[in-house]
């Protein structure tokens, strides 16, 4: 049997103990293998990594849909339902969100929900839903 493709990601954060608290009781990831200067996350089965990296550069943003979208940024599509969860979630948790969940696009190809939030180390989320998977890669 062939195993589907996954990703493997790596970023930075200058404190374990408060990556631990986002990611596994705000975002609810199930931790994995963790050393003094990592923790491994099961992010929707992708293996996510948390690297301790206490000085790291800013980032830059871009325009999108009348929105400064921070960059780099990684995050999941999730379903619309899943998307709500997460929201109300993160919501209930205090956790700021740098742009508010909003419908993108409208009406347009690649219509989708999104929100961009960072984790305590400043790394940029971002959490998204179409309104019609077959729409991800529309141009």
């Amino acid at each position: 049997m062939t195993a589907l493709p996954r990703f493997h990601l790596a970023v930075p954060v200058d404190d374990l103990d408060a990556a631990r608290h986002f990611y596994g009781t705000v975002l609810g990831l199930e931790q994995g293998r963790s050393a003094d200067t990592w923790v491994d996350w099961n992010l929707h089965g992708h293996q996510f990594v948390t690297h301790l990296a206490p000085s790291r550069p800013g980032g830059v943003h871009n325009p999108v849909d009348g929105h400064d979208v921070p960059v780099p940024h990684f995050g999941l599509i999730l379903t619309i339902p899943e998307f709500h969860a997460l929201a109300d979630r993160l919501r209930a948790a205090g956790v700021p969100f740098v742009i508010e969940p909003y419908v993108r696009f409208e009406g347009l190809p690649g219509e989708q929900w999104t929100m961009f939030l960072h984790d305590p180390a400043g790394n940029a989320l971002e959490f998204k839903a179409f309104a019609d998977d077959s729409q991800i890669f529309a141009t």
